[in-house]
């Protein structure tokens, strides 16, 4: 093919068009070329190794193929500057493309936040399945009720299939000739002078870049440059919020409160005999608004289908035993005792995707979302987040199986569990279980400006704004303990945001005195609270962008990432579709 396309020859003007889709083209091969040749860097297909080159230089280099680390590289690309994706797993896309396909975006009147290359990666899904590019967010009305999902019944681009997520964020990059470097788990690091020389993995790949960029959720590139972060809740008292810290137990049922009482003792009213195992953690609540080491709960968004041609039944998990699910088995029959006629929907949350499939998520007080379960993995290395993952694999795994199979669950729930499976044609190389554990919070920077609670309510307005939140703050449970003699989940915040904010600038770039040619764009500089809302993909995507923008900006004007010119940035990002705030202000 390259020798075909670099010996075509026409004449006059129909050869100056034959030249230009030439080009193109070439471009577009070469581009799928280097995809695939770093998608099999490590392992090729039958187990035959491919060599790794010992050092690759870059203009920006991006630490983590998350759907942000995706649109960074295509922007620094667009950009006219060399850039390269490295990603410590197997796979491209994050949580976008992982099962986080019922897209979080608010509400149907705040889509309009959703600018830039955010919007046009959700346009080319769109566009996969036939959807009119012009009318990206508009919903289709529709009178089934399994199609509406719980906020507002989204249309295609914003209610997708996984794999096509995938695929569309791999041809993204393949077009930009983006090389993306996989199993790329981040090993050590080079500072000098305040600046990353270079990062090296642990396959033994050392990359050297201008500026670097952390979209990782775990925020890894960030610590190992010694940048400040925490982790957990900081108390109300840090930043003046109101909402931040220890909470009192779940008010609401959708955030997790129990309705009913429910003897949590391994013998029945005997305190003497302990707690139930599992799902329940000893320990106090504690002072409400002070702080911890605490992180907000994780699962996995599965994708689920009813079609029972592309179904794979959930097997339960290889230690399963049904006593870890006792408070689940006694919560349900204290529900029934007080007269509830319990559906699947009682257990949790699915929304409607195409061609027959569902983004199944956490809701109501045992779910699944393992509560308790995350709190070593924001600062633990790689085996020890791996056997995390496993373990909220199993307690998934283990949920859906009593669920559908246990007696004590009543016939109704059993049976329409049953009709649900994993995809045989989502994540094939993993048995139709996601790739990607859904992080919602792990490390966040602490830098010289703090996202926090105030911004999100409108009390304060963040200046120079790269991008906007509009998601109301959704923050998990942490924990699930006894309090007065009952079971409580404590953590869960639901707060609405009364409009659409503007995130700084300075929230995705550490102290100068600490690294100046680093990005951050989710485990940013933000409070727990502030998080809660921000940490939306469709936002990650917006920040990436800017950040991949101002990577670019800071290598012409031989500045620190903290110097760019804000005018300069400004004027690009909108020139390149970034909202930065409502139309008819400033930012």
């Amino acid at each position: 093919m390259i020798c075909f396309l670099l010996s075509f020859r026409v004449s006059g003007f129909r050869a100056d068009i034959a030249k230009v889709k030439c080009l193109r083209a070439l471009k577009l091969f070469w581009g799928m070329c280097l995809v695939a040749i770093t998608a099999t860097s490590q392992a090729a297909p039958g187990g035959n190794k491919v060599s790794l080159p010992k050092t690759v230089y870059a203009d920006v280099c991006i630490y983590g193929g998350t759907s942000g680390g995706v649109v960074a590289g295509v922007q620094a690309s667009r950009m006219g500057k060399s850039a390269v994706i490295i990603e410590p797993g197997r796979h491209l896309g994050g949580m976008s493309a992982s099962g986080l396909s019922w897209t979080d975006v608010g509400s149907r009147e705040r889509v309009w936040i959703v600018g830039g290359l955010a919007k046009e990666f959700y346009s080319r899904v769109g566009r996969h399945y036939g959807q009119n590019s012009k009318n990206v967010f508009e919903s289709e009305t529709s009178s089934d009720p399994t199609r509406r999902g719980y906020d507002f019944a989204k249309p295609p681009s914003l209610s997708f299939e996984p794999k096509v997520a995938e695929s569309v964020f791999t041809q993204w990059l393949a077009e930009e000739k983006v090389p993306v470097y996989f199993n790329g788990r981040l090993k050590s690091l080079r500072k000098e002078k305040g600046r990353i020389q270079e990062m090296v993995t642990d396959s033994g790949l050392r990359v050297r870049a201008k500026v670097f960029i952390d979209a990782s959720y775990e925020g890894d590139l960030m610590a190992m440059a010694n940048v400040s972060y925490t982790v957990g809740r900081e108390a109300n008292s840090t930043y003046g919020e109101t909402i931040n810290g220890v909470q009192g137990p779940a008010l609401s049922l959708r955030a997790g409160k129990f309705e009913v009482a429910i003897d949590p003792y391994k013998s029945p009213g005997d305190p003497s005999s302990g707690l139930l195992p599992y799902l329940l953690h000893h320990g106090e609540i504690g002072k409400i608004g002070s702080a911890d080491k605490l992180v907000q709960s994780y699962n996995y968004r599965v994708c689920l289908t009813d079609n029972l041609t592309n179904s794979i039944p959930i097997a339960a998990p290889g230690d399963y035993d049904p006593a870890n699910y006792e408070l689940l088995a006694r919560w349900i029959e204290a529900r029934q005792a007080a007269g509830q006629k319990l559906t699947l929907r009682d257990f949790l949350k699915y929304d409607p995707l195409q061609n027959g499939k569902y983004d199944f998520n956490n809701r109501w007080a045992i779910s699944t979302d393992f509560i308790g379960g995350a709190h070593e993995y924001p600062n633990a290395d790689w085996p020890t987040r791996e056997r995390i993952a496993r373990e909220h694999e199993n307690y998934l795994r283990g949920f859906f199986y009593f669920l559908a199979t246990n007696s004590r669950v009543p016939e109704t729930v059993r049976n329409e569990l049953k009709s649900f499976g994993l995809c045989k044609d989502e994540f094939t190389d993993n048995g139709g279980w996601p790739h990607q554990l859904y992080v919602r919070e792990a490390r966040r920077m602490i830098s010289d400006f703090v996202m926090v609670e105030q911004h999100c309510a409108g009390e304060r307005i963040a200046q120079n704004s790269i991008g906007m939140g509009a998601y109301g703050i959704d923050m998990h449970a942490v924990r699930r303990v006894l309090h007065d003699g009952q079971p409580v989940s404590e953590g869960t915040i639901g707060r609405p945001v009364p409009a659409p904010y503007k995130i700084g600038y300075g929230a995705i770039v550490p102290k100068i005195s600490e690294c100046e040619n680093l990005f951050v764009t989710f485990a940013l500089s933000a409070s727990h609270v502030a998080f809660g809302s921000i940490r939306m993909e469709p936002v990650f995507m917006i920040l990436s962008q800017s950040a991949a923008t101002a990577a670019c900006l800071s290598i012409d004007e031989g500045v620190p990432v903290q110097q760019v010119n804000y005018g300069n940035l400004a004027d690009r990002l909108r020139a390149d579709g970034q909202v930065l705030g409502p139309a008819a202000t400033t930012p």
